[in-house]
């Protein structure tokens, strides 16, 4: 199954929801970084203040050239959430994704609500950038 992704973004809770389908390429990765980076410039909060709720259910085992560039993408600090909550299926794939976001907030889920519920628990209300703030 070839590599395909959606990411909706949530302004009002600051929230960047993304499903992750299929077997990912190094290249894929790239092409998914592109728009997930589209996607947060739509976002209001300050960087870095945004949450990621990521299910990766229907995702394939990946090569460890892409784990890699997982990886790298996670560790992106100008991209960083405040959390990460991923949606998993298989024990082998929660544990590539435990190897990739070795360094963030992050946890793994296989019960949607679970992942959100946990996202969400004591966030504040985030607020918005300065220039968003001065538009208004």
């Amino acid at each position: 199954m070839q590599a395909t992704w959606s990411i909706d973004v949530d302004t009002a809770l600051s929230v960047v929801r993304i499903t992750l389908r299929g077997f990912f390429t190094p290249a894929d990765v790239i092409a998914f970084e592109v728009d997930r980076d589209r996607a947060h410039a739509r976002l209001r909060c300050a960087p870095n203040q945004h949450l990621t709720l990521t299910d990766v259910r229907e995702m394939k085992i990946q090569p460890q050239d892409t784990v890699h560039a997982f990886q790298a993408l996670l560790s992106n600090k100008r991209h960083h959430s405040r959390k990460i909550a991923f949606i998993t299926a298989s024990s082998l794939a929660r544990m590539q994704l435990l190897r990739a976001a070795e360094s963030r907030t992050a946890r793994m889920f296989t019960d949607p609500d679970e992942a959100q519920r946990w996202l969400f628990e004591d966030e504040p209300v985030m607020p918005l950038r300065p220039a968003m703030a001065a538009a208004r």
